[in-house]
């Protein structure tokens, strides 16, 4: 028999508030779940998976050059094929950049001096023979003299490239190294018009430029990264490659993709006939890829995206003069300076064009003795330097008779072109 005693003391059990769990025991179930969130974030950037790119300096480079040389022994055969590979190399840059005539005859000693590398694409070493595909890089600065080329290379404005491979149904940037990513390592940008910024792959890349990143629309994100890297805007090539069975023949499908909105520029297929194939498809389809972005920088369709800027533009307000300043100051006749000054003129260049336009229009105002774009930003607000005997008053009214709309700072001129008037309301009768 169950007394009265005994219910009210199993009452009063089951009605006891649990235990509180102390500290100790909360730090030792949350620690290992902190450790394991730990590992899983650093198991994304670990790993020796980034390929730094090969050198993008300003040098000539002519690749493909066959040689097959014979020797002594195997070292003097090489260095036999590498002096016919530095001819064969002039030859071919020479066709490249003059199109006519034949490329003038140089001694190896003047070819030691402007090749500047040799680059090993393929080659075999025999006890007394060499044969080898090769690539010759000229300097430009000394090469340019002889080829009659500027030294100086109109580019775009700095593009992030964030090359994703798509194979298997899975899309990667960084994550691994990838067939892709390794060709954009290789491509030289030397000879390009787009100014490419290209990731390394290794430590926080994976995490910050990732597909995913490709699919993100907000600007403020977008800046943030780019700010990363010093870039503009962003350039996304996508390469979607697709094997009909192991080892077999390999479709690659192409995609340049601009901007933070992922705009199609240009697509195009490729086939490779095995995976020996594959690298030379990539390095093909990197090559289509220039070519599209390029002739977008050429009509003014790779502009950095205004909404990209967060931070207001600084504009040149025309500041009024002191008159009492003025007098301290008094001018010479016609403008004229007592020796040559530099001043700066901002103006807009959508296009290439409006370069040349712009720089050959202040060239033609007398006094300027010359007149080169010294920062270049297609699509936005470039700087010209002007070397001019005149004063800067003068130079804007030469500007202001011309029909441009000027407006004075310290030392510089932001110049645009005038509004056309408005046709009188009821024409002529």
């Amino acid at each position: 028999m169950i007394e009265a005693k005994d219910i009210l003391t199993n009452s009063l059990t089951l009605s006891r508030p649990a235990p509180r769990l102390s500290r100790a025991w909360i730090a030792a179930i949350l620690l290992p779940l902190l450790l394991v969130l730990a590992g899983i974030v650093y198991a994304q950037i670990e790993g020796d998976r980034g390929i730094p790119p090969v050198a993008s300096g300003g040098d000539f480079e002519v690749s493909g050059v066959k040689v097959d040389a014979s020797g002594k022994n195997a070292q003097e055969a090489r260095s036999n094929a590498w002096r016919e590979a530095q001819r064969k190399g002039w030859q071919k840059l020479w066709m490249q950049t003059n199109r006519s005539g034949a490329a003038p005859k140089l001694s190896d000693s003047v070819l030691d001096g402007i090749v500047s590398a040799i680059v090993v694409e393929y080659e075999q070493i025999g006890p007394r023979r060499y044969i080898a595909t090769l690539g010759v890089l000229f300097d430009r600065a000394r090469a340019g003299e002889l080829l009659g080329v500027s030294g100086s290379v109109l580019r775009s404005a700095p593009m992030l490239v964030i090359p994703i491979y798509v194979s298997g149904g899975s899309a990667q940037t960084f994550e691994n190294r990838t067939p892709w990513q390794a060709a954009w390592a290789r491509y030289r940008t030397s000879e390009s018009i787009v100014d490419y910024i290209r990731p390394h792959g290794s430590g926080a890349d994976s995490l910050l430029v990732n597909a995913a990143q490709s699919g993100r629309r907000s600007r403020t994100w977008w800046r943030l990264i780019l700010d990363q890297f010093g870039g503009a805007d962003v350039v996304v090539p996508v390469a979607h490659v697709e094997r009909q069975y192991p080892g077999g023949p390999i479709t690659g499908r192409f995609a340049a993709r601009f901007g933070p909105d992922s705009r199609l520029l240009g697509s195009f297929t490729l086939r490779a006939r095995n995976s020996d194939g594959l690298n030379a498809m990539l390095d093909e389809a990197i090559q289509r890829l220039d070519r599209i972005y390029a002739g977008a920088v050429r009509s003014g369709e790779l502009r950095p995206d205004s909404s990209l800027i967060i931070e207001k533009p600084v504009e040149i307000v025309e500041e009024l003069l002191d008159e009492s300043l003025a007098e301290d100051v008094p001018l010479e006749a016609g403008g004229l300076t007592s020796g040559p000054q530099i001043i700066s003129i901002q103006f807009d260049t959508p296009d290439v064009a409006a370069v040349q336009a712009g720089e050959r229009l202040v060239r033609g105002i007398p006094g300027v003795q010359s007149a080169n774009t010294a920062s270049l930003a297609l699509g936005g607000t470039s700087v010209m330097q002007v070397n001019a005997n005149i004063d800067i008053d003068a130079l804007r009214g030469a500007l202001e008779a011309r029909g441009w709309r000027v407006q004075q700072g310290a030392g510089v001129l932001r110049i645009s072109r005038a509004q056309a008037p408005a046709a009188a309301p009821g024409g002529g009768g």
